[in-house]
């Protein structure tokens, strides 16, 4: 039972364990890790032969007592692994589990709530103990297909939307000024207080310049312009084979254009350029399947699982600690662990 613990200090060894693995994103990697406030980030390394699984994790103390829990920064994140997990053993599986319920163990913690990644097939690792839960769907679209082929899957009326803004002349640019990304962080921020979105969904703009500098992977702002004007943004990410459609907003002053239709076309077609599979466009709003899920189901019929892990280790300690919340029984029964407060809950 061979593992180690990465902690955030150890920038270059946490990199250099993520960028071993077959396939991993963004979310897994060292700089998204270190945006983390509310634990402690660590990555739980276990390193048997020739084989390396790698899971990222935040650590929270447990007010009152001396217990810790641990849970997956917001996003998609998960175990990766030099291998590819179908071709794993059961007896190396095995070894991974014991190895970890051995840290568990050893380091106090009480339960495990991870989001999974849709497109890393590590569900067949986790389900070896504790449960999977789905959550919702997500979208991608193929970039492995042709283009023609993608774009017969748009829902009609986004194929006509499309085609009428390119007549009127919109037009992609990647953002290559200062000022240009600061247009944008506005823009975000500004659709953020529109739709009255929870603080955590606002980013200043040292959030945006950072992501753009990290060396651990790719990310460009792509911004679709109408004359001089940008009419809508998104910042997106490259991973390996995974484009991620990470943060967008439409200014206000062009919503009943509707140009965010044109931007996504625009960028499966930068996803193209560089050797993409995927662009992810994600689910709805808490995993939900809401009218942003509605929008992004009208652009490919490439639907996944949206699944979330949940582990208690110590039972006799969680039951202890959910009894001081009673209230949250059947009022809240999807939410883990159970005794943490609504705000913190990690669905």
């Amino acid at each position: 039972m061979s593992y180690s613990i990465i902690t955030i200090e150890q920038k270059d060894k946490w990199n250099e364990y993520v960028q071993s693995c077959k396939i991993f994103d963004f979310y897994h990697t060292w700089y998204y890790h270190s945006l983390e406030k509310k634990g402690e980030p660590i990555l739980f390394v276990y390193e048997v032969d020739n084989l390396i699984i790698a899971f990222p994790l935040i650590r929270r103390e447990i007010d009152g007592i001396n217990y810790s829990d641990l849970t997956s920064v917001y996003g998609y994140a998960g175990p990766i692994s030099n291998m590819g997990f179908e071709n794993i053993c059961d007896f190396q599986m095995q070894g991974f589990k014991e190895s970890f319920l051995k840290y568990l163990n050893e380091d106090k913690n009480v339960s495990v709530f991870c989001r999974l990644h849709p497109i890393i097939n590590h569900d067949i690792l986790v389900k070896k103990f504790g449960s999977i839960r789905n959550n919702g769907k997500t979208v991608a679209i193929d970039l492995t297909i042709p283009i023609e082929e993608q774009r017969s899957k748009y829902r009609r009326q986004f194929r006509s939307k499309i085609k009428q803004l390119r007549k009127k002349g919109y037009y992609l640019k990647k953002a290559s000024t200062v000022e240009e990304i600061q247009a944008f962080v506005q823009i975000y921020n500004d659709n953020m207080s529109r739709v009255k979105a929870a603080s955590s969904y606002c980013f200043d703009e040292k959030y945006f310049f950072n992501m753009l500098a990290s060396e651990e992977f790719g990310s460009s702002v792509l911004l679709l312009f109408s004359e001089s004007e940008i009419t809508c943004g998104a910042i997106v990410t490259y991973s390996n084979n995974i484009m991620q459609f990470h943060l967008a907003a439409t200014n206000n002053k062009f919503l009943h254009e509707g140009p965010m239709k044109m931007l996504i076309d625009e960028a499966s077609l930068v996803g193209r350029e560089k050797f993409m599979q995927y662009l992810h466009l994600g689910g709805g709003v808490g995993g939900k399947e809401d009218s942003l899920f509605e929008f992004k189901a009208g652009f490919s019929d490439t639907i996944l699982d949206f699944n979330t892990w949940r582990f208690v280790h110590d039972k006799k300690i969680y039951d202890d600690l959910v009894s001081d919340k009673t209230d949250n029984y059947g009022i809240f029964s999807d939410f883990f662990p159970l005794y943490r407060d609504r705000e913190s809950a990690l669905v």
